[in-house]
């Protein structure tokens, strides 16, 4: 399937990107360890650089950064930053926000400012970068917000490369990105709140499919993982149960979106299901 937009022809939607700094790596305290992590040579892309990429796809990307100001030193390009983008680049960017949650009412008043005013479709967090458990209902104000502002929000899940190979995983836990509770007992309780839980969630893989097949309101990205090294039960529920609710997802620019669909065409998914990973479920999910 491909659909136009804005005057082009769409053949996929990258569901998880992360915007090039405009300060290039240098200006990221943890660039040297992602290199080694990850091995990718896109990290130093620049912006017009990934335009370019993603026009040559034939693809849109949903594209955003993380608000870890109170919790990491890693800078943060602002929501005003990420506005700028989709205004440059409106046939190939859709921008999300980002906010810290433990800013509080600052933090729901941002994330409003950045959809009613800066024009941006979406809301990422990252649990385990900014140490919180989203199901503390100290932060429910910010999931209420992005309830009605009837807006889509993308949790990163199970295992990160940041930090990965360092003492300590660089202060980092893993337990704030673990499925059950966490996001299960947010989206039992605001079932209108579209949730997206990021990557394949090892190693609470099976914990995250149980969440997508009972609450309607929760789907999964497949970004940051190769396809070649996806869970078997990842590709069996993507190809039944759960063929509605998988969005495809690189994790731009740590993976390098070519390499991820070299191997997703080479993994045991089905031909029907392909569209729907590709582009169907998004479409729908995105209101597009």
């Amino acid at each position: 399937m491909s659909f136009q937009y804005k005057g082009r022809e769409i053949r996929g939607i990258d569901i998880h990107t992360h915007v090039p700094h405009p300060g290039g790596p240098k200006s990221d305290p943890r660039s040297d360890q992602k290199e080694r992590y990850f091995r990718n040579t896109l990290i130093g892309m620049t912006i017009e650089e990934m335009a370019d990429l993603y026009r040559q796809l034939e693809m849109i990307a949903i594209v955003f950064d993380v608000d870890m100001e109170t919790t990491t030193n890693d800078p943060f390009v602002g929501n005003d930053y990420m506005a700028k983008v989709m205004e440059r680049f409106p046939d190939v960017f859709i921008c999300w926000a980002s906010v810290d949650p433990h800013k509080g009412r600052l933090a729901v008043n941002e994330l409003e400012r950045s959809v009613t005013q800066l024009g941006l479709r979406g809301l990422k967090l990252h649990p385990t970068c900014q140490r919180f458990y989203p199901n503390d209902e100290t932060y429910y104000p910010l999931w209420e917000k992005a309830q009605e502002l009837q807006i889509p929000v993308l949790f990163h899940s199970g295992h990160t490369g940041i930090g990965a190979g360092m003492p300590g995983g660089t202060g980092l836990k893993l337990k704030y990105s673990q499925p059950i509770p966490y996001l299960d007992d947010v989206a039992a309780d605001f079932p209108n709140l579209t949730i997206i839980g990021a990557h394949p969630s090892w190693p609470w893989q099976e914990e995250m499919l149980s969440v997508a097949m009972h609450k309607g309101n929760v789907h999964i990205d497949l970004s940051g993982w190769s396809p070649k090294y996806f869970a078997p039960s990842l590709i069996q529920y993507s190809n039944t149960l759960l063929q509605d609710k998988v969005l495809f997802g690189s994790d731009f620019p740590v993976i390098n979106p070519e390499r991820w669909l070299k191997d997703f065409a080479a993994a045991g998914f089905r031909d029907e299901v392909r569209p729907k990973i590709m582009v169907e479920n998004a479409v729908r999910l995105l209101g597009l």
